[in-house]
């Protein structure tokens, strides 16, 4: 289960509009349901890579910084 994340996604007239629970602010949108699923996965990126520098400013210089992967 790495780097998944739940899309709901609703039909809005022409179209196809999404979110995901686990991201909140992650919308997207597309004329297509695939369109739609890349434009939410843009956000996911986007909102996830700002979180992380806002959470990696003030750690210390000498602080161990290693990754940690999940699944």
């Amino acid at each position: 289960m790495r780097n998944e994340f739940t899309a709901i996604i609703e039909k809005d007239g022409d179209w196809y509009i999404a979110y995901c629970p686990e991201i909140p602010g992650a919308n997207g949108q597309g004329r297509t349901k695939e369109a739609c699923k890349q434009s939410l996965a843009e956000a996911i990126e986007l909102i996830l890579d700002d979180r992380r520098e806002d959470g990696l400013r003030g750690v210390p210089r000498d602080a161990i910084r290693e990754v940690v992967a999940i699944g």
